[in-house]
């Protein structure tokens, strides 16, 4: 047996597994839709003056809730496209890594709105948006080995800016600012310019 051709063909069948674990469903009009809903969602809780912590909590708990909803539904239809299973393998792979981190993040949702004063406290509603920084980017960094690597960078922007936030609050200079639009400029702007971004290059960038 050539030993060349043995180790291309052991090269090819590797490339070949390594490509079925990622998810290769295109990201960016999930992206694009989270980030919309995302700015939508801090519009929507400065026009209405939601300044309660439920308020808060609830606001970004439905942002989430039709986010997520929305998100499936695209990748329902790119399956439907592709005559492929919805629930594949990476897909799979992909909701097992996000569902730890999102789990804690609920958890302290569901905590502020149990025990919670019905009154605003901005810098409650602030290290809200620090945790779930975290956890989002935590999320999304685990999920990004099943994915293109830039997912991963994602998640450190993540985690990174609520660095940034936590510091800035400890400073006292966001109390002036309002938590939603911080929250709507945070998940909605990073999704929205990720999913532009990924628009003009998804397809011209290899997986890897």
């Amino acid at each position: 047996m050539d030993t060349k051709w043995a180790v291309d063909n052991l090269q090819t069948i590797r490339t070949l597994m390594e490509r079925s674990a990622l998810y290769r469903r295109a990201l960016a009009p999930i992206m694009i839709l989270a980030g919309a809903f995302g700015i939508a969602g801090g519009l929507t809780g400065w026009l209405w003056r939601i300044e309660s912590n439920r308020g808060f909590v609830w606001l970004w708990l439905g942002v989430a809730i039709i986010s997520l909803a929305g998100s499936l539904l695209l990748v329902r239809r790119q399956a439907l496209k592709d005559s492929e299973p919805f629930w594949s393998p990476p897909t799979r792979r992909v909701s097992q890594a996000l569902l730890p981190a999102f789990s804690v993040g609920l958890v302290i949702a569901v905590a502020i709105i149990v025990f919670s004063a019905n009154s605003g406290s901005r810098d409650v509603q602030f290290l809200l948006v620090v945790f779930w920084s975290w956890f989002y980017g935590c999320a999304v960094h685990a999920a990004g080995f099943f994915m293109p690597r830039g997912v991963r960078w994602l998640g450190w922007i993540f985690i990174v800016t609520g660095t940034v936030l936590l510091t800035r609050l400890s400073l006292g200079e966001p109390r002036h600012v309002l938590p939603n639009l911080v929250m709507g400029g945070i998940f909605g702007g990073f999704h929205l310019a990720y999913g532009i971004y990924l628009h003009f290059t998804e397809q011209k960038t290899p997986i890897v």
